[in-house]
């Protein structure tokens, strides 16, 4: 049965006519999943019973099953939820002065296998539907309420986005069309461990959406320890990629480098990463290894992150250092899917 969380305004135009209702109805249902986050039908009071009745025999609304929910003093949220195949994933609600923002999953966990990454080591099970990617959004901002407008939406979750672009490109038309979520194309990025193929996508279909690179080393022998997929994208093939990607200095590109005690923290790692990413419209974001138990990696010195910091910023480098948000919760990606498992 056709969900209706996965179709773009268009697609829902034509449903409607379809089955027989007049055009304007596409609206009128647009704005009570998407408005006023309705989860079911019978909410529809400005549509007829014999209509809804008619609505439920065609379509469906997908909600998400929230299992669990941490809230951090900070006020940072993450939501494990569980979909109808009884596979889980996560999100992040993050509230800051000026923005909502939260953190979708893609996938069922991971097939690209980065060392780091708690939701790696879970393995890869299938692709997110549209549906189920769109329904994070909408779910947490039920959650949190109408009158903390989540205005940013970060690909940065479980998966590998551009591993399943066309669902992830869906998605993002639903967020950003007025008649649906009306988010603004400047508030979603995309990060990516380097898929070539999904950035030359991404060129082309999604030109006025953010790109993140997690690149992470600054050597192929470190990347390739850290990122295996890196033997495949090598670093000099990522970078001449990111060099043809539609970025300006309103819309860079965000470089995020996840630093990792004695593996890419020296001055040496900033050095050459300054030239690496020499005539690119980027910034950096370094991400302070947020430890998990059994991790074999550990997060560097506070004055070692400033010192890597500075040479960058010395550079004429736009770096900042993401704050460390959730410490007491399952902050870690994939990190409240598997303290459950381990509680089932």
């Amino acid at each position: 049965m056709t969900d209706l969380k996965s179709l773009t305004f268009p697609e829902l135009e034509q449903f409607v006519i379809s089955i027989g209702f007049r055009k304007y109805r596409a609206l009128q249902i647009s704005q009570w999943i998407y408005k006023k986050l309705a989860r079911t039908f019978d909410e529809m009071s400005n549509i007829s019973k014999e209509g809804r009745e008619k609505l439920k025999k065609k379509v469906k609304i997908y909600n998400l099953n929230l299992l669990k929910k941490e809230l951090s003093r900070d006020g940072t949220a993450k939501y494990l939820f569980e979909l109808e195949d009884g596979n889980r994933i996560e999100s992040v609600f993050i509230p800051e002065k000026d923005r909502n923002t939260i953190c979708v999953s893609t996938q069922v966990g991971c097939s690209v296998g980065c060392s780091f990454c708690l939701t790696g080591k879970s393995g890869f099970s299938r692709n997110l539907t549209t549906s189920e990617i769109v329904d994070q959004y909408i779910t947490v901002q039920r959650d949190v309420g109408i009158e903390n407008r989540i205005s940013n939406v970060v690909f940065m979750g479980m998966g590998e986005p551009l591993l399943n672009f066309e669902n992830v490109k869906k998605g993002i038309e639903i967020l950003t069309d007025n008649r649906m979520l009306g988010l603004s194309t400047r508030k979603i990025t995309v990060s990516t461990s380097g898929i070539i193929p999904g950035i030359k996508q991404m060129a082309k279909e999604l030109p006025k959406i953010k790109l993140a690179l997690s690149l992470h080393a600054t050597t192929d022998e470190t990347r390739e320890k850290l990122i295996p997929l890196n033997k495949k994208y090598p670093i000099k093939s990522v970078m001449k990629e990111l060099k043809n990607y539609p970025a300006d200095n309103m819309r860079r590109i965000m470089i995020e480098y996840l630093i990792i005690e004695g593996i890419n923290d020296s001055v040496e790692d900033a050095e050459r990463l300054i030239k690496l990413i020499k005539n690119i419209p980027v910034k950096v974001n370094i991400i302070p290894f947020n430890e998990y138990p059994k991790s074999l990696f550990k997060r560097p010195s506070k004055e070692k992150i400033e010192t890597f910091q500075k040479v960058l910023w010395d550079a004429g480098i736009a770096t900042f250092v993401r704050d460390s948000r959730g410490q007491e919760i399952s902050a870690a990606c994939g990190m409240l899917q598997a303290k459950e498992k381990q509680t089932v």
